[in-house]
């Protein structure tokens, strides 16, 4: 996970200007459909902020966090307020947010830690509160470009997910990469928390 965070402090002005601009909103639309009105959103990975904000200009409470310095510095100028400098495995929130964003944050985490981290974005979810998160599709594992990946399929996923009965599958499904000359496919997955363990 350092090699990635070391990545994006390093290079943290050109993802931004490769993300800030893309077109995310039918994505937030939908995640938003399942949430009350003024919920309380955790964007877990802001990265160049773009969500964050668009949740805050929406009318939404936005709480964001980013292990990257670079990366939460720059939401917080975003934004116009403090970001939450952490990796996931260090939220410690319980039953506080009604959604929670992590668009291509996940990602980075090992499969070997993704049981670890998705009990902590449980336990943070008020009931029925709702997860979204995306994954670069496929079952590649390891090192790509100066940073970590975890590819997820459906079947990856669902075995992801049996570890959380709490946590039920809404939707999922496959899109591809919005950016410019990006033909990748990603895995977009909705869940939803229905009880307390």
């Amino acid at each position: 996970m350092s090699e990635t965070l070391n990545y994006y402090n390093t290079n943290a002005k050109d993802f931004i200007a490769g993300t800030l601009n893309v077109d995310m909103s039918e994505l937030r639309n939908k995640f938003l459909s399942y949430l009350p009105q003024a919920a309380h959103i955790l964007d877990a990975g802001c990265g160049s902020g773009r969500d964050s904000l668009a949740f805050k200009d929406a009318g939404y409470r936005v709480t964001a966090i980013d292990g990257s310095e670079a990366m939460c510095n720059q939401t917080a100028a975003l934004i116009g307020q403090p970001v939450r400098q952490m990796i996931f495995q260090e939220i410690e929130d319980v039953g506080l947010y009604d959604g929670i964003w992590a668009c291509a944050t996940l990602l980075h985490v090992p499969e070997e830690d993704m049981v670890d981290v998705f009990r902590c974005l449980s336990r943070a979810l008020k009931n029925e509160g709702i997860l979204y998160a995306s994954f670069k599709y496929g079952d590649f594992e390891g090192e790509r470009n100066g940073r970590y990946f975890s590819d997820y399929t459906e079947e990856r996923f669902a075995k992801l997910l049996a570890h959380f009965p709490e946590l039920v599958l809404v939707e999922q499904g496959i899109t591809v990469d919005k950016r410019p000359d990006r033909e990748e496919k990603w895995l977009n997955v909705i869940v939803r928390k229905t009880f307390s363990k």
